[in-house]
């Protein structure tokens, strides 16, 4: 598992940077990113229906937005790129090209289940708290208020439908 997570880092960073949603991040190709101009757009998911992986559209009609990066995303992103390309490169005819930004080490999609099972694993393995996968999207919306983030700007990020939606869930967050 170790080397799972080590591998996996790019995305658990971004997860944790950007607050997207699991399938969100899976389904994100390398032509989402404008890694010069530091951003994302998020317009499409990869969910899991009836065992099956399927491309979605993002789970609300502002789920389709542009997120802006840290510099240090785009840093662990640029050197995913690098890794993918020496993995295809390893790999020669048996890469698999999904063109998805987080993938096996054979380029094939990852299953959002399987990586919410690993996740799971590693933070018993770390003896934290349990927090699911999704805390992580929570974790980032908390941190992001708690520090005086607009609310406006926090939901859009998040994609939510309406920020008095962003504020139900995270008021206690708030400074008050």
């Amino acid at each position: 598992d170790s080397v799972a997570a080590q591998r996996l880092y790019p995305l658990w960073r971004f997860l944790a940077m950007t607050g997207c949603r699991r399938g969100e991040a899976l389904g994100l190709t390398w032509r989402d990113l404008d890694i010069e101009g530091g951003r994302v757009a998020i317009t499409r998911a990869l969910v899991p229906v009836d065992g099956k992986l399927v491309e979605t559209e993002p789970k609300t009609k502002r789920g389709r937005r542009l997120i802006a990066l840290d510099a240090e995303t785009v840093a662990v992103l640029r050197r995913q790129a690098a890794s993918q390309l020496t993995e295809q490169q390893e790999l020669g005819g048996d890469w698999i090209d999904s063109g998805r930004v987080f993938t096996a080490e054979n380029g094939a999609q990852l299953h959002p289940e399987r990586i919410s099972a690993l996740f799971a694993r590693l933070v018993r393995a770390a003896a934290l708290p349990p927090i699911p996968l999704h805390g992580l999207r929570h974790t980032y919306a908390s941190l992001a208020l708690a520090k005086g983030v607009n609310a406006a700007i926090v939901s859009r990020r998040l994609g939510h439908a309406t920020v008095a939606f962003t504020l139900d869930i995270y008021s206690h967050v708030l400074p008050q």
